[in-house]
């Protein structure tokens, strides 16, 4: 079978089965698990899966970009939103991460100047400033136009200087195996960077992440206070992350 055969064939499983195993193709096709492993790479550098230990799996609706993403699970967000403003306590200095939950919490958050919101996102200091009274810390940097957040050398730079109370982390992945991840490599390093620099660290868990794995890791669950997730999600996943980081309904 020549390699473009095996790749619709591996593209094939992972449509059926939701995850490829190896190992286990391998032997069914009569081939050596090297040469698997090395369709399953080529794979993933074209956008078509992410591999993780002993195979791949699909990419995560939450790994679209931005634009696409504004209109997936948006009351499951909504509901994550709510939950996650009731963690702020007056005069905190909280960190707001891009995506479309934290946009979400930006019409939620508690009213008055002595709340300091910081953010990496152009899009949430907007929309903090329309909603609130809050003080704006921006972390500038080189702008994605996938994630529309900043990020690069001058982004981790000014990281190294804030301190925060409470982290609101956005990620695409959140599994009990593979941990929090991201479909970025530098959007990763900047997450753990401000993650670094705050007392707690609360993950958003909108019910299309509960489950799904990003190419890119984050953080460690148990490096996290708690996943906020949608309390109407009876996801069995959330019962493995419960038996490792603590899951805030």
């Amino acid at each position: 079978m020549l390699s473009a055969q095996r790749k619709d064939h591996l593209l094939g499983i992972l449509l059926k089965d939701g995850r490829v195993v190896a190992k286990q193709v391998a032997v069914a096709l009569g081939v050596s698990e090297d040469s698997i492993r090395r369709d399953l790479r080529e794979l993933a550098d074209a956008g078509a899966l992410v591999r993780v230990y002993g195979g791949a799996l699909p990419i995560p609706l939450a790994d679209r970009p931005v634009d696409q993403r504004a209109s997936l699970a948006t009351e499951s967000k909504q509901r994550v939103a709510q939950l996650a403003a009731t963690q702020i306590t007056p005069g905190a200095t909280i960190v707001l991460d891009a995506g479309t939950t934290t946009l979400a919490m930006t019409r939620i958050l508690p009213h008055g100047p002595d709340l300091t919101v910081i953010t990496p996102s152009p899009a949430v200091a907007l929309a903090v400033a329309e909603h609130s009274e809050a003080r704006i810390v921006m972390i500038g940097g080189e702008l994605s136009r996938f994630s529309m957040v900043a990020g690069g050398p001058l982004a981790m730079e000014a990281v190294q200087q804030l301190a925060a109370d409470l982290f609101f982390l956005g990620v695409t992945g959140i599994d009990p195996v593979h941990g929090l991840t991201t479909g970025d490599l530098g959007d990763a390093a900047t997450k753990r960077a401000i993650a670094a620099r705050c007392t707690q660290t609360l993950v958003l868990g909108s019910e299309e992440k509960i489950g799904a794995t990003s190419r890119y890791p984050v953080l460690d669950l148990e490096r996290v206070a708690g996943i906020i997730v949608d309390p109407l999600v009876t996801d069995p996943v959330l019962d493995e992350l419960a038996t490792r980081v603590p899951v805030l309904l």
